[in-house]
């Protein structure tokens, strides 16, 4: 994710704070600072950080879980609205994602039942502790408020992902996302309602809501499109190479000549060697060294798919790689397409113009 920052590894997984947290984070303790002093924002800052510290684990649970599958987790953003875990891939069975989703708040009804162990009844209903709640108190009813706000039936929350599980048992998967997206957009519009009357962030949360939604019912449905489809009915066919040894000024007088963004960088005897990006270009630029070559800043193992690869398998492979340009190749590992984002957007608007009787005859291989 853009404009983040890494802090640390656990377990391969690399954890990152967005700018924005900081800039939360900052804020607040402003506020606090300007209110109270140096020791009240501390303590309130630190509880902050003790919330987002359960919201990382409740991240992590997801990533265990995922882990079981052998979905790997790249990485986990921390946002000011919460927490991103970025798999590589959703678990393909209903039952799996249930496990996926549901895992994360259970990690937080596991925080809040210890929590409660701790202060006990007493501490709870003590009418001082309720006027007055300890520290302990707070960050359990905040665990509980975490449990409760999450399983809400809408994308990209843990309750949608939950809600289309579930749908999918009895539904296609496209239908049970578009089901599931269609109440997150629901709910997006009421967290937006309300907030017009006196909160703001709920009108942030109901975009953030409103956005992933989208997002997955788009996924969902380029896999329906795509399935059974194989990659040469959608690959790019004409594009420009470049080879390991060319200067960078050859390269951009590619970049400015063509339409294209992301060029396949080959090898004297035709080999891929990886895929030149338009940012990792424009990067090695700003370096103002004559003796870089392309073969010094390209990304280097790339995952190559063949033409009969099936699309659907093709765009997962795409997505994992993290790479926006995957090179096809045919049986005898000669480069003959590439595969890019831009690729999926148009099949999908081909596939929504045509009459659904055409689709499959129109889209079948050459």
């Amino acid at each position: 994710m853009s404009w983040s920052i890494p802090l640390f590894r656990v377990g391969g997984i690399l954890v990152r704070v967005h700018v924005t947290f900081l800039l939360l984070i900052g804020w607040l303790a402003f506020s606090y600072y300007s209110q109270g002093g140096t020791a009240v924002a501390a303590a309130r800052v630190g509880f902050i950080l003790l919330v987002f510290g359960c919201v990382l684990l409740h991240e992590f649970g997801h990533a265990i879980a995922a882990k079981a599958f052998g979905i790997k987790t790249p990485d986990i953003t921390l946002l000011p609205i919460g927490g991103v875990a970025r798999l590589e891939r959703m678990p393909e069975k209903p039952s799996q994602e249930l496990i996926v989703a549901l895992a994360g708040p259970a990690v937080n009804v596991v925080i809040a039942l210890g929590l409660f162990a701790v202060v006990g009844f007493g501490g709870v209903l003590d009418p001082e502790a309720v006027q007055t709640p300890s520290m302990l108190v707070q960050l359990m009813v905040i665990n509980v408020w975490l449990v409760l706000f999450n399983l809400l039936p809408a994308f990209p929350m843990d309750g949608g992902r939950v809600l289309r599980a579930l749908l999918a048992t009895r539904l296609n998967y496209a239908r049970a996302t578009q089901i599931a997206a269609t109440v997150g957009q629901a709910c997006a519009f009421i967290f937006g309602f309300a907030g017009l009357f006196g909160n703001p962030m709920l009108i942030f949360i109901a975009l953030f809501i409103y956005i992933g939604a989208s997002q997955e019912a788009a996924v969902a449905q380029m896999r329906d499109v795509s399935r059974g489809m194989p990659v040469s009915s959608a690959m790019v066919r004409e594009f420009r190479t470049l080879p390991v040894d060319a200067t960078l000024l050859e390269a951009v007088d590619a970049l400015l000549a063509t339409s294209q963004h992301d060029f396949p960088v080959l090898e004297p005897n035709g080999a891929i060697a990886g895929v030149l990006l338009r940012h990792d270009l424009i990067a090695a630029l700003r370096k103002d060294d004559p003796a870089i070559r392309v073969g010094d800043v390209i990304r280097r193992g790339i995952p190559t798919v063949t033409t009969g690869t099936p699309f659907d398998e093709a765009f997962r492979i795409m997505q994992e790689s993290n790479c926006p340009a995957v090179p096809v190749v045919d049986r005898m590992q000669r480069l003959v397409g590439l595969l890019t984002p831009e690729n999926v957007s148009e099949l999908m608007m081909v596939h929504a113009a045509m009459p659904r009787k055409r689709r499959g005859v129109e889209l079948a291989p050459a």
